[in-house]
C-alpha cells in the first residue's frame, strides 16, 4: 500500500482514528476509549494514555503502517512531548513522524487555510480559533466548563438542569408539565434529586454534555429548551465576535457535534451576528482531517 497518514482525534467521549492513502482516501478508521492531554499531568493517567494508545496501535498496524501521525489531542498546549513519544513507540515510528496539535487546530485546518477565516467549535465545550498567516494559534473562550464554554453541550445541560431545579425549589412536581423535564429525566434514569445530583456530579463532562441531545430533542414543543439553544447561539456569536474585533472581518464557520443538535443554535448564532459576517456550517470529521494533514505536513 502506499504512504499512509494516521490521524487521531482524541478530542471528546473516543479516540477516533482515519488512515488516509497519498490521494487522501481514508481506507480504513475505527475508534478506541477517550482520552485528554490533562491525564499526562499524573502517574495513573499516563499509564491510562498509554493503555488507549496500545489499543489504537493493535487496530491501525492490522489495518496498515501509517508513515507520518497527525494527532489532536483536547487541552494538548504544544509543550509536552510525552504523548508523542508514547505515540512514537507502539506505532513503531520515529517521534519526528508524530505532529500533535489541540484538536481545534486540526478542525480550523479542515476548514481554512492559515489566515482565512475563524473556526468556532461546539463540542462539550466551546472555543474560537484563528491560526494567522504565520502560523499562530489564537484563542477566544475555551476555558473550561467549570468557567465557561458558553453554548457547548455542557453549557446547554447545566442550564436546563439549573432551570428544572431551580423549578422544582418553588413548585415540586412541575417537571412533569415540561417536555425538556421529561426528556431530560428519561435521559438520567428518574426524577429524584439523588439522580440528578449523582449524575451532575458523579459523570464526567461528555457524559454531562451529552444531556444536550434531550434539550434539542424538546426544542420544538418546550419554550424553556428553545431559549436555551437560542442563547448557546448567543454565546457562540461572542467568542466569534471577540476575534473579529481583534482581527478583523473574516468568514466564520461553525462545527462541533453540539453545534448540529439543533438549527435554533446556527440560526440564533447567524442572528446575532453583523450582516457583512459570512457564515457556514460544517461538520468537520476531524480523524479525517488529520489523516489528510499527516501527509501533507513535515513534523
Amino acid at each position: 500500500m502506499s504512504d499512509l497518514g494516521l490521524g487521531i482525534d482524541a478530542g471528546g467521549t473516543q479516540t477516533r482514528w482515519a488512515l488516509a492513502d497519498a490521494a487522501g482516501a481514508i481506507v480504513a478508521e475505527g475508534s478506541v476509549a477517550g482520552l485528554s492531554a490533562t491525564q499526562m499531568g499524573s502517574t495513573a493517567g499516563r499509564d491510562a494514555v498509554r493503555g488507549i494508545f496500545a489499543m489504537l496501535a493493535t487496530q491501525v498496524l492490522a489495518a496498515g503502517q501509517p508513515v507520518r501521525v497527525c494527532a489532536g489531542l483536547t487541552g494538548f498546549d504544544g509543550v509536552s512531548t510525552q504523548a508523542a513519544q508514547m505515540l512514537a513507540e507502539v506505532l513503531k515510528l520515529t517521534p519526528s513522524s508524530i505532529g500533535m496539535r489541540n484538536d481545534v487546530e486540526i478542525a480550523y485546518l479542515d476548514s481554512f487555510a492559515p489566515g482565512e477565516g475563524y473556526f468556532i467549535y461546539a463540542g462539550t465545550g466551546s472555543i474560537a480559533a484563528f491560526i494567522d498567516a504565520d502560523g499562530q494559534f489564537h484563542r477566544a473562550g475555551g476555558r473550561g466548563v467549570t468557567l465557561d464554554d458558553g453554548g457547548g453541550g455542557f453549557w446547554i445541560a447545566r442550564e436546563a438542569m439549573r432551570h428544572i431545579w431551580r423549578l422544582e425549589d418553588e413548585q415540586p412536581g412541575v417537571w412533569q408539565q415540561s417536555a425538556m423535564a421529561r426528556a431530560v429525566f428519561a435521559q438520567i434514569g428518574g426524577s429524584d434529586w439523588s439522580v440528578s445530583r449523582q449524575f451532575i456530579y458523579g459523570q464526567d463532562r461528555g457524559a454531562i454534555g451529552r444531556l444536550a441531545l434531550a434539550v434539542a430533542a424538546s426544542a420544538d414543543t418546550d419554550p424553556v429548551a428553545r431559549n436555551i439553544l437560542e442563547r448557546a447561539g448567543s454565546e457562540l456569536a461572542r467568542i466569534a465576535l471577540a476575534l473579529v474585533g481583534r482581527y478583523g472581518v473574516r468568514p466564520i464557520a461553525l462545527g462541533g457535534r453540539a453545534a448540529h443538535l439543533h438549527p435554533l443554535i446556527a440560526q440564533s448564532m447567524r442572528a446575532a451576528l453583523p450582516a457583512e459576517l459570512s457564515m457556514t456550517q460544517r461538520h468537520t470529521l476531524a480523524h479525517h482531517a488529520a489523516a489528510r494533514i499527516a501527509l501533507h505536513s513535515h513534523h
